[in-house]
């Protein structure tokens, strides 16, 4: 799973090369739609969605139709490295997202504020040292995405929870498909390369449906709190492939951001014993 979600950035920095965000994310979720829903329908798991559409279309919004769009939209200018160590600060949003929500139960230790302190220093770092002019544009881009992969296993877990997974996310990409459908059939590249096309097939097939597919399996095997590690692998995966196969540059905000949001992010999630779990189910990943 960690390698499965910390592609994403390089095949998005591939594919925006030719296709726009819109028709990027259209063409992402309707293969993965039409491999998902007839699965959901054949066991009966799109039924029970019907009475929490709602819930379901704000689901869909804060994790899928607009992460993946503003994020392909911040990778036409920021490297495949950037935008997952960006990512990688989803568990320190989901801390401070939850404290605002339920101040009484999920209290801020010195551990948690330590950890918020280091990981956002992180960012600034990484934010400061590397990034220059209307790149800042994409960096705030990127907050979008972030902030909605916080704000979606807390709608899971809240209001979705005793519904099946596999609905829910069948009917998550297939209406986010519906969405981008105009806009990406108007707007047809004339062109598009193997390369674009292999990149485009390893998002809908390997980093969406393949991938939620595993990752039921796996909280269904460790549990959705020992599933969350996968956060803290993700962001080095993005690193070394971006470096590795697309020449980024291992800079030096990266040396220096990378470990702060990382050791960040594992203070500012960490629980006492016997504590509950919920800022580490917020912590989940989500692909990019």
């Amino acid at each position: 799973m960690s390698v499965i979600w910390g592609t994403p950035y390089l095949l998005i920095r591939v594919a925006v090369r030719e296709l726009s965000p819109a028709t990027l994310v259209f063409a992402r979720t309707l293969p993965a739609a039409i491999l998902l829903v007839p699965l959901a329908l054949r066991r009966g798991h799109l039924r029970p969605l019907l009475a929490h559409w709602r819930w379901i279309v704000a689901y869909t919004a804060v994790e899928i139709a607009l992460p993946w769009f503003f994020l392909s939209e911040a990778e036409q200018h920021l490297t495949s490295s950037t935008a997952g160590l960006l990512i990688a600060t989803v568990p320190l949003i989901a801390v401070v997202i939850y404290r605002l929500i339920s101040p009484a139960t999920e209290a801020i230790t010195r551990r948690r504020l330590l950890g918020l302190i280091v990981g956002f220093a992180g960012v600034g770092a990484l934010v400061g040292i590397d990034l220059r002019g209307t790149d800042l544009v994409a960096v705030t881009e990127i907050a979008i995405p972030a902030v909605g992969y916080s704000l979606g296993p807390l709608i899971i877990s809240r209001r979705l929870s005793e519904l099946p997974s596999l609905g829910v996310v069948s009917a998550s990409v297939a209406l986010t498909a519906l969405v981008y459908a105009p806009v990406a059939l108007t707007h047809r590249p004339a062109h598009v390369s193997l390369e674009v096309l292999g990149a485009v097939a390893g998002l809908a097939f390997g980093c969406t449906a393949l991938a939620f597919l595993l990752f039921f399996a796996l909280i269904a095997e460790t549990g959705p709190a020992r599933s969350t590690v996968i956060t803290y692998v993700n962001p080095a995966v993005a690193v070394l492939l971006g470096v590795a196969l697309l020449g980024e540059h291992f800079t030096a905000g990266i040396a220096v951001g990378f470990p702060l949001i990382l050791v960040g992010s594992v203070l500012a999630t960490g629980s006492r014993p016997g504590a509950s779990s919920t800022v580490e189910l917020a912590a989940e990943p989500s692909p990019g």
